[in-house]
């Protein structure tokens, strides 16, 4: 149990957590605010360079820059230096944010110098991963990346954040979620709208990919190049 002593330090340590969170947004903001439309592209950093998902990420990053969108990941290894290498050999923005972790995550060598961002703090590095990627792409991966995807379509769904592409690559990994999603929570529980899938695309290449954001962003949504929510 703590005494009041402890209790006392605890709340000054509070306090100057404060500071900290308050500097990882403000280097956050003054550096992406310049970045121009991007795309986040998720998935596992323990996918090595001759996987089969490694070698598509790289692909779907370099056709994303030929379309004039930046990559942006969490600047670690797997799908994520894979991502960041195909938008950095193809001469396009490649962002990346970076979190410390104990353990797998290391920042890759394909982020752009000025664009790589190092967080302490999880919930700093999630909003800048929303407020300034227009779509996301999430590759097969594990927790980090089934977090930072229902995030996302909790985010859309209650209406905190504008509407934006949600694409799951890979339907041999993602349509056994999508049809425990359909069977379970939307026809057997009825815990989530049927409309709500609709803010999903399941697609296996990278011309899919690009052609769901551009036909996205052609139709109601055209002006919708923007940060995705204001402050």
């Amino acid at each position: 149990m703590k005494t009041q002593k402890q209790w006392s330090q605890l709340k000054g340590e509070n306090s100057w957590t404060m500071f900290k969170v308050l500097a990882e947004f403000v280097e956050g903001f003054e550096t992406l605010n310049r970045i121009g439309p991007c795309v986040a592209i998720f998935g596992s950093a323990r996918v090595r360079q001759d996987n089969p998902h490694y070698q598509l990420a790289i692909k779907i990053a370099a056709r994303l820059t030929e379309e004039g969108f930046g990559v942006i990941t969490g600047g670690g290894p797997g799908i994520m230096e894979a991502a960041n290498k195909g938008a950095f050999e193809n001469k396009g923005i490649s962002v990346g944010l970076n979190i410390q972790l104990p353990f797998e995550q290391s920042t890759n060598k394909y982020i752009d110098a000025d664009k790589n961002l190092r967080y302490h703090f999880f919930f700093v590095r999630k909003v800048m991963f929303v407020k300034y990627s227009q779509a996301f792409i999430a590759m097969p991966g594990g927790l980090g990346t089934l977090d930072e995807l229902f995030e996302v379509l909790t985010l859309i769904q209650t209406g905190k954040i504008n509407r934006v592409p949600i694409i799951l690559v890979g339907s041999a990994f993602w349509e056994p979620m999508q049809n425990w999603i359909s069977q379970t929570l939307i026809q057997q529980y009825a815990y989530v709208s049927p409309e709500d899938l609709d803010l999903i695309s399941v697609v296996d290449t990278p011309d899919e990919v690009v052609n769901v954001i551009l036909k996205f962003y052609e139709g109601e949504y055209s002006k919708g190049l923007r940060p995705t929510f204001e402050l």
